[in-house]
């Protein structure tokens, strides 16, 4: 995978089915079990958008901070009640996770590395997220996103099943999309080597899952 086109507006969506409140409700329940089966217990805490993911906004963000130390984020709003949204990957459709090695903070206000790292996860999970529904999207491919006035971000994915867990929802298996910043030098060494060499590298410095890049390229 390579270069991002940068997005506007509503996802495509063919037809958009309607789905009742009891539906929504029930769909919401189950996905927040199997998030937890696999990434700890949901903080009662969410970064909700101002302006919902449906319609053009930013994701929705759900924190993480007992499965690793820090926190992790993730989506809740790809997937539908019935299991569709992303494009099909080779293990199926899912939502996406990411992590930083910073503790949650409730002070939104305060220019604190958690608020500047949680507000550019939001970022290239909205951007990601959107281009799921666009573009089939596999673990261990590299993704590089525009951004305006500063560098692009450069992520690589990997499928997240911590200790064999899958995520669930219901009966149904999806998966756990895993979204990493890293370094360029770090995105070219992948695309030229592997992702499992990068990953290897990166799990040998404690650094895999984290998307925080005040560190130095390992490459």
């Amino acid at each position: 995978m390579g270069f991002l086109k940068k997005l506007f507006g509503k996802k495509e969506a063919p037809i958009e089915k309607e789905f009742t409140d009891e539906e929504c409700n029930e769909d919401y329940e189950l996905k927040s079990k199997g998030l937890e089966n696999v990434l700890g217990k949901m903080h009662h805490l969410v970064g909700h958008a101002i302006i919902p993911f449906s319609i053009g906004g930013a994701v929705d963000m759900y924190y993480f901070t007992n499965h690793i130390k820090g926190t992790g984020f993730a989506t809740m709003e790809l997937l539908d009640p019935d299991g569709n949204g992303p494009k099909n990957n080779r293990l199926g459709t899912y939502e996406l996770v990411a992590f930083t090695k910073y503790d949650f903070n409730e002070n939104k206000d305060t220019p604190t590395p958690f608020n500047r790292i949680e507000r550019k996860a939001c970022g290239f999970l909205t951007a990601i997220g959107m281009y799921s529904s666009q573009a089939v999207l596999n673990p261990k491919e590299t993704i590089e996103i525009p951004n305006e006035n500063e560098e692009n971000t450069c992520l690589v994915l990997d499928v997240y099943e911590p200790d064999g867990k899958k995520f669930k929802i219901g009966q149904r298996e999806h998966h756990l999309l895993l979204c990493m910043q890293i370094f360029r030098s770090e995105m070219d060494y992948a695309r030229q080597n592997g992702s499992d060499a990068l990953f290897k590298l990166l799990k040998e410095k404690g650094i895999y899952p984290y998307s925080d890049l005040d560190r130095n390229p390992i490459i």
